[in-house]
């Protein structure tokens, strides 16, 4: 063989190595995750955490289901877990909202030997149930920060919005609220409003400002709660005037902070809370990893007027 052949030999066993190397990366590996919470793909603070779930399920290359009652409904939800665990997933994914509803379900998944992920709600018992892990942030102690935040721009009597009495994670946020703004000697309401119902929430928030001069500052707890709030406080004049803070981010949201009609945004990086469960689970079951702490924090952070032009890009395009 000449040295000219040698040479193209050589050329094409590293050329055909190359494309082995990149096909075997683009290899589906054979692993079905299954992600079970209680927020629809279409909320806006849920879609951006399936943004999530969908980018690291490409990335890591596994395929993941997600699923979700389609309203706030536990038994729904337990029962889409039980489901799930019959057919035998490599990993499992959930939020806790209720862990009294949920708990018998996700141990079971554990007990069957099913890796599980905890996001968003339920830190609070991750653990006991037998998790891996648990992303997202410790509900009661950003409510507090916000409280403080609100206590300290003057707020002496408020609103917590709820629309979801009894999902835990949002009632301690309330609680949060509560306990830091009465520590500065002020008082909080919750106002229970339906999800489902954004004319019923504006409505509702309208008339308790009407039936209460006194109420200075609002704090919703999502951006469905903060729309109708926001359209409330227009009708009554009173934008820009009563205090206003929500947790979670959206365009609005964003825009409402930006101008100044909004105090500020807690965020909790919903779009991690889709993502780092994937790669941890794929890590799991292709490695044997596993997180250093049960807890792993995706917040709380404050978006304020100083810095939310830099994130509303990054709201619209769906990661923030």
């Amino acid at each position: 063989m000449s040295r000219f052949s040698k040479v193209l030999f050589v050329i094409l066993v590293v050329v055909l190595s190359v494309g082995s190397l990149v096909s075997a990366q683009g290899e589906m590996r054979p692993y079905r995750i299954v992600v079970v919470t209680h927020g629809q793909a279409s909320d806006p603070f849920w879609s951006v955490v399936k943004r999530g779930v969908d980018q690291a399920a490409a990335d890591m290359r596994v395929t993941v289901e997600y699923q979700a009652p389609s309203t706030f409904d536990m038994v729904a939800m337990s029962q889409l877990i039980d489901a799930a665990v019959a057919t035998d997933p490599d990993g499992l994914v959930v939020s806790i909202p209720d862990p009294d509803a949920l708990g018998p379900s996700i141990q079971a998944a554990v007990a069957a030997g099913i890796p599980v992920i905890s996001i968003n709600s339920g830190s609070d018992v991750a653990e006991e149930f037998g998790v891996l892990a648990h992303i997202g942030q410790t509900e009661y102690e950003a409510g507090y920060g916000g409280g403080k935040r609100m206590a300290a721009a003057g707020a002496t009597k408020a609103l917590c919005v709820n629309q979801e009495v009894g999902n835990i994670g949002l009632d301690l946020r309330c609680q949060g609220f509560t306990d830091a703004m009465a520590e500065a000697g002020g008082t909080v309401e919750v106002l229970a409003v339906d999800l489902a119902d954004p004319t019923g929430t504006t409505n509702r928030v309208a008339a308790a400002l009407s039936a209460d001069e006194s109420i200075d500052a609002i704090l919703t707890l999502g951006p469905t709660g903060a729309s109708p709030t926001l359209l409330a406080l227009e009708q009554e004049g009173l934008l820009g005037e009563v205090l206003l803070a929500t947790f979670d981010l959206s365009p609005e949201v964003l825009e409402a902070v930006r101008d100044g009609n909004m105090l500020f945004a807690i965020d909790q990086q919903q779009y991690t809370q889709g993502y780092l469960p994937i790669v941890y689970l794929t890590l799991f079951l292709e490695n044997l990893n596993t997180p250093g702490n049960i807890l792993i924090p995706t917040g709380p952070g404050f978006v304020t007027q100083e810095t939310a032009a830099q994130v509303i890009a990054l709201s619209e395009a769906g990661t923030r």
